[in-house]
Formats: C-alpha cells, sequence, structure tokens
C-alpha cells in the first residue's frame, strides 16, 4: 500500500512542511510525538498532519493547540479493519470501526468518523469535510488539496507531491 503522510506547521504566517514515514508508528502517540517535534522545532504549538492511502481513504490529525489529545478525522473508519496506519489513528478519540460489507458487487459509501471540527479555524467546515469524504468522484488527494489550499499551504503540499 502506498501512503503518503507529510506534517504541516504554522511559523509565524507561513507553514512549514515536510514529508514523514509512518511504517514505524505502532501507537497514536508515535504519530503525536513525530508531530509535536516538527512543530516544536519551529516554535509552533499546532501542527497538522495529512495521511493519504492509495486513494482509498484519508485522515487528518491536528495536535498541540492545547496540549489534550490528538484531534483525528478519517474519512472512511472501516479503514482501520484492513490498513494498520488507520487502526493505529482511530487510538485518539475512541474513533468508532464499523465492520466491512460482506456484500459484493458495489463499494458502499464511506464511513467518516473522528472530529470533523478540526479544521474549522483553517477554513474547512464540518459539514464541508463530511461532504467532501462521501461524495462520489471526489479522490482524497485532492480533498487534501482543498484543506491545505484554505488552510494557507496549498502550494506546499503541491511541491511536496510532485517530487
Amino acid at each position: 500500500m502506498s501512503i503518503f503522510a507529510a506534517v504541516f506547521a504554522p511559523n509565524g504566517k507561513t507553514w512549514r512542511g515536510t514529508e514523514v514515514d509512518l511504517g514505524g508508528a505502532d501507537v497514536i502517540d508515535d504519530v503525536t510525538d513525530l508531530m509535536l517535534d516538527f512543530s516544536s522545532e519551529l516554535g509552533s504549538d499546532t501542527a497538522l498532519l495529512l495521511v493519504e492511502a492509495d486513494d482509498e481513504w484519508f485522515a487528518l490529525v491536528r495536535a498541540g493547540d492545547d496540549g489534550d489529545e490528538p484531534r483525528v478525522y478519517l474519512s472512511d473508519a472501516r479503514a482501520v479493519h484492513d490498513h494498520p496506519l488507520a487502526s493505529v489513528l482511530s487510538e485518539a478519540g475512541g474513533l468508532g470501526a464499523p465492520q466491512p460489507s460482506e456484500s459484493a458487487g458495489a463499494r458502499p459509501n464511506p464511513v467518516p468518523d473522528g472530529d470533523g471540527d478540526l479544521l474549522t479555524d483553517l477554513g474547512t467546515t464540518e459539514d464541508e469535510l463530511r461532504s467532501l469524504s462521501v461524495g462520489g468522484g471526489v479522490l482524497p488527494g485532492d480533498v487534501l488539496a482543498l484543506v491545505a489550499e484554505r488552510a494557507g499551504f496549498g502550494e506546499l503540499l503541491d511541491a511536496m507531491r510532485t517530487v
């Protein structure tokens, strides 16, 4: 499975980002520590992780704003059954994990779960995020590009994705 993951943090009015390897993440604290290490190097209190897996699902993780647990949003909670990283991310906030459908044929709509409000202050409301998650024909990478553009680091994400 191909996974793209990058951490972004504001440095004043400018965002900085770096692509990260989450293959060694066994628990949500591994992910959070990586995010907070990056943001603290920049002197920022906020870190945002964007994850996209094979055009199947995406995840958003926000850490550091208030020192509490990370806030996580999964575009399709069913991914926790098939993807170890989705399972790790679901540990935050007690995300639900519906069982995969046994029906053959057409793929059912995604089941978004988590804190859909984690980007409201960055330009993407919960309703928009959930609509983009279940909307037909919208790829996870396109949703992340929209989120990044609204937050102010769209060009940075584009540059990382084209390398």
